[in-house]
């Protein structure tokens, strides 16, 4: 079985891009100085080379091009942690201005003190963003999309999206289950929704792996491979499984054909991730254009252009998704009702411990 495990979505070949004006067209408020003043000046992106990276690339760098008259040169890396390494081998060197990417590798090089922090009055679309997506690694990343798992469902066998957690353990899905692989975030998410329900928690958590047993007997597979899990789907093979994100299988989750669902109504809410801008103390370019970028990634016009191209939640609780991702992305309401924010550095210090007992209860 094919792994999909770099930074938590399927990599790519990384791929170098320089982006100019476009014909794309999303509104972006600025001052007519300020626009003209960024005409012939340049901003390296550093981003994924996976489909998160590419939807980066258009929606938000074209349109700031286009709107600014600045060019943004990108490259591109395979998962958080290449980025990570990139950063880290070009040291003092000038080489990036802007870096997307997880909250781990946001953390970790904070911690290896080669980030600057971002001016938040700098940035005025952080007015429209919830308080806790706004910030992290210590005040150095500026949130710009959520991660988000919920149940996946077949809408052929299950009329009714469920509405907890608790579905993964109703025997009427024995056997038709699948359960996220132990090297992914997921599986640490869902051992503590598990603790959760019986009445553990994440400090008290062998609640979550004893409940977790009940289904060893019934799980069909762990989905390392997005596109054999939405196959299952396709051929009524899976009711449900999860937690698992919709972003695995934009395009099959689209398709009626796959039968497939997802939602983020449960009521213990929904696991996410925030995802960062940083930027690189050692910066080549000027620093009104990097923040110019990084407001730019919260328009809300943006925000729900990627949210729908990736699948993944806005943080701008005025975010506009477009109707045809609707049913595939949790809506702003939904992300300040349900949303619980992963904890990266709290779960690292667990995660592989856990890992080894998540794979221990399923190999056997």
């Amino acid at each position: 079985m094919q792994s999909f495990k770099p930074g938590r979505r399927q990599a790519m070949k990384a791929l170098g891009a320089t982006f100019a004006a476009s014909t794309l067209s999303l509104p972006f408020i600025h001052t007519a100085k300020a626009q003209s003043s960024f005409s012939g000046k340049t901003l390296r992106l550093l981003t994924w080379s996976d489909d998160t990276g590419t939807a980066a690339l258009r929606n938000i760098a074209e349109t700031f091009s286009k709107a600014t008259g600045a060019k943004v040169i990108a490259d591109r890396a395979d998962g958080t942690s290449g980025m990570v390494a990139k950063v880290k081998a070009a040291g003092d060197r000038p080489t990036y201005d802007v870096i997307t990417l997880a909250g781990v590798g946001a953390s970790g090089l904070a911690d290896a003190g080669l980030l600057a922090k971002p001016d938040l009055d700098r940035l005025p679309n952080l007015k429209d963003v919830p308080q806790q997506y706004r910030t992290g690694a210590d005040g150095f990343g500026i949130g710009y999309l959520l991660w988000s798992d919920g149940l996946v469902y077949n809408t052929a066998t299950v009329k009714t999206p469920p509405a907890s957690y608790e579905a993964l353990w109703d025997s009427k899905y024995a056997g038709k289950l699948f359960l996220p692989p132990p090297e992914w975030a997921e599986a640490v998410d869902l051992t503590i929704i598990a603790a959760k329900l019986a009445g553990g928690s994440q400090q008290n958590i062998e609640p979550g792996f004893k409940k977790l047993a009940e289904l060893k007997d019934r799980v069909m597979t762990l989905g390392e491979n997005p596109n054999q899990i939405a196959d299952l789907f396709r051929t009524k093979s899976l009711d449900i499984g999860g937690i698992y994100s919709a972003a695995f299988f934009p395009e099959q989750i689209r398709k009626p054909e796959y039968n497939m669902g997802i939602t983020y109504g449960m009521k213990e809410g929904f696991a996410t991730q925030l995802m960062f801008s940083v930027v690189p103390k050692a910066h080549p370019g000027d620093l009104d254009l990097i923040h110019a970028f990084v407001n730019h990634t919260l328009d809300p016009q943006v925000q729900g252009r990627m949210a729908a191209d990736v699948l993944n939640g806005p943080v701008n609780g005025k975010a506009v998704i477009p109707a045809a991702s609707q049913a595939f992305v949790p809506t702003p309401r939904q992300i300040a009702e349900k949303a619980i924010l992963h904890d990266d550095k709290a779960l690292a210090v667990v995660q592989a411990d856990w890992i080894k007992r998540y794979t221990s209860l399923f190999s056997a």
